[in-house]
């Protein structure tokens, strides 16, 4: 996932990540040319290096700006072959993940997270309730570091993501 508070430091997470890993591109407060200039370096880096690379937007846009798919809650319809990844926070955020048709969902926060402060972790518990019940492959995230992905992996995910788990 990225955003703005990875700074310079995109390019080393960017880096580190293997191949056939996935990059949710969102720095949503980045003014719309930065962010679109910024979106195809990106695009140029995951094709170098065979990574997937979503865009948090609507299908269309993520079409027209050459992403892999799309991350967020956005009706049904797609655009093309696009792969579909949901945000999912409860039951029934993975409702509307099953009914949209979602090929991944993100399952979160597993761990207390500076994205959002204050919010209340899910827990092993409920984290683990709602893999088991996903539609398709889930993908912990939330305070997630590679030291966690091993509990991730027997709560029932798929892999993890983080932002801040990335840095140096």
């Amino acid at each position: 996932m990225t955003d703005e508070r990875l700074g310079d430091g995109l390019w080393q997470a960017l880096a580190r990540l293997p191949r056939g890993s996935g990059v949710v591109f969102r720095h949503h407060a980045t003014p719309a040319g930065e962010r679109r200039r910024l979106f195809d370096a990106i695009r140029r880096m995951s094709r170098a290096r065979g990574l997937l690379l979503l865009l948090a937007g609507p299908p269309a846009l993520a079409a027209a700006w050459g992403a892999d798919g799309t991350h967020g809650r956005y009706g049904a319809r797609r655009a093309g072959r696009q792969i579909r990844s949901v945000p999912v926070h409860d039951g029934r955020e993975m409702t509307v993940a099953r009914r949209i048709g979602a090929d991944l969902v993100f399952v979160s926060p597993l761990h207390a997270t500076r994205s959002h402060p204050g919010a209340a972790p899910l827990g092993r518990s409920r984290f683990g309730l709602l893999a088991r019940y996903a539609p398709c492959p889930v993908v912990a995230l939330g305070g997630m570091t590679r030291r966690r992905a091993g509990e991730a992996r027997a709560l029932g995910a798929y892999g993890w993501a983080a932002i801040d788990g990335l840095r140096g």
